[in-house]
């Protein structure tokens, strides 16, 4: 093939790649929506497509220039595809609650068959969505997640050990990494009934595989980039895996082999394992003061199977460990940087378990309302979850307007957004447990605050996660003063390689036993 043909083909290309992104980036113009004016290939996400920005952070460049414009709503594009952007409070609390029928879905890829462990609560859509979050939900009531509040504080004996090392020798702590392994003896504790031991061991196989789920290489990405870009149906006809074979291996065999001990041996522990082996044998979770055999059986159609079973475990742990862990690390990044607020949690903590003899009970976890404050005012400068997609499953008139929202069009809530807007936060990154108290938070939007969603797809762990980050920090600060070492990057920065929110880098911890 000569040069003069070669050039012409890429012409060719290119000229065709150009027409396209006119006629995508004529959608929302059609539509008679306003919208930020996109680039060349990138659309609006640029940023965060060239790695440059975070997901939260370039969705907030968004936000900004559409609010700034007095919008209530607004359009954008995600590369080439349209997506819709609510700004207005009112509105977001109706689309993920009065009329959340038009939006049940988040519109992500999942394939059952061929990437099994991808069948999980989050994913899932519509009727299998409903049936399964009915199903899981008695698994989350509080006489549940209490049932289960002693194995997660036996959990903080080796958080304390790897502290009191440090203390002694004077050497900072990459608190990232350390109450990661915490988290992670946690959910592997709770949700398989495995000791982990990834606090005595950080390169324990829990620990190793746990990282590897957040590990992006390069075909990981592209393939994330494909299912983000592409519609989904033609990429099923794929048959792509986002979860590599080996990963995939581990998750299953794990659950496998725990199960099969469990039923050959009717092991029975209060644990989220056993709540699942109750649905997968009998259909239904047995009531806090019920044993499984006064359970009823269900239908065979209504018990979980065993792939099911999996792709929850597999959800509980990547969910449970890692936003767990980044929020435990930004709220003790925020206590070294704020010295009165930790101060005023540690006497709070000791007042509390001083009434209960010291020890750590899961009431006296409940009274501590300034730690309540301190994790909420976390949650909201540092929103594990930046956002959450929805898409539009039946055709939407947008309220007061005349903007229709047709089947298949994406949405996203800007959760970062929101927690950083002026409006709701007068001076949003600055810390300030105090925005949470009983009379600052009946002045707000009940929808300015959404760290786990809202309406029917809220976060369904959300009560567990919220008391595995408080024993954690409880623990800590409970015996050890927390100030900043030189080596944290400050001001931090948000990595870019995760959905996740998460510190660029390490955080650099000084620990000080108190006596």
């Amino acid at each position: 093939m000569d040069i003069f043909t070669i050039a012409c083909i890429s012409s060719v290309f290119v000229l065709a790649i150009w027409l396209f992104s006119k006629w995508s980036f004529s959608y929302w113009k059609k539509v008679g929506l306003e919208y930020p004016q996109p680039e060349f290939l990138f659309g609006n996400t640029k940023g965060f497509l060239t790695r440059k920005l975070s997901f939260g952070d370039q969705m907030k460049v968004i936000y900004d220039e559409l609010k700034s414009r007095g919008l209530k709503h607004g359009g954008f594009y995600m590369s080439f595809r349209p997506s819709y952007l609510p700004i207005d409070l009112d509105l977001i609390k109706t689309i993920m609650q009065k009329d959340f029928n038009h939006f049940v879905n988040h519109g992500l890829y999942f394939n059952e068959k061929s990437d099994p462990l991808s069948g999980h609560l989050f994913n899932l859509e519509d009727e299998k969505w409903r049936n399964l979050r009915a199903r899981l939900t008695p698994t989350f009531t509080s006489g549940k997640i209490k049932m289960m509040f002693q194995t997660l504080v036996s959990c903080t004996s080796g958080l304390g050990n790897i502290l009191t090392d440090h203390s002694i020798i004077g050497d900072a702590i990459d608190i990232k990494d350390v109450v990661s392994r915490f988290t992670t003896d946690v959910i592997g504790s709770v949700a398989f009934g495995i000791e982990c031991n990834s606090l005595k061991d950080p390169d324990s196989e829990f620990r190793h595989w746990g990282k590897r789920i957040f590990t992006f290489d390069f075909m990981r990405r592209i393939k994330n980039n494909i299912t983000m870009l592409i519609p989904r149906d033609i990429v099923i006809k794929t048959g792509i895996k986002l979860m590599s074979r080996d990963l995939e291996d581990f998750f299953m065999n794990v659950v496998r082999s725990t199960v099969q001990f469990r039923e050959t041996h009717d092991v029975h522990r209060k644990d989220f394992m056993h709540l699942l082996l109750q649905l997968k044998n009998k259909g239904q979770i047995a009531e806090d003061d019920s044993t499984d055999k006064e359970i009823e059986i269900k239908a065979p159609g209504q018990l979980l199977t065993f792939n099911e079973i999996a792709a929850q475990c597999f959800v509980f742990f990547l969910a449970g460990f890692e936003t767990s862990a980044t929020t435990m690390t930004f709220a003790l990044l925020e206590l070294a940087l704020n010295q009165d607020v930790q101060k005023k949690l540690r006497e709070e903590i000791n007042t509390v378990l001083d009434a209960s003899d010291g020890e750590v009970t899961y009431e006296a976890i409940m009274k501590m309302s300034y730690l309540d404050k301190v994790v909420h005012e976390t949650l909201r400068k540092h929103s594990p979850v930046p956002g959450t997609p929805r898409v539009c499953n039946k055709a939407y008139k947008v309220p007061g307007t005349d903007i229709v929202l047709e089947v298949g069009t994406r949405v996203h809530i800007p959760f970062q957004a929101i927690h950083w807007d002026p409006e709701y936060y007068p001076e949003p990154q600055k810390f300030d447990p105090e925005r949470f108290s009983e009379e600052n938070k009946s002045k707000r939007h009940p929808f300015a605050f959404l760290p786990f969603g809202e309406g029917p797809r809220i976060c369904i762990g959300a009560r567990f996660g919220l008391l595995q980050v408080k024993v954690g920090l409880t623990a800590i600060i409970r015996n050890f003063k927390v100030t900043l070492n030189e080596k944290t990057k400050t001001p931090i920065k948000y990595a870019t390689n995760v959905f996740i929110t998460s510190v660029d880098g390490d955080v650099w911890l000084n620990v000080e036993k108190i006596q």
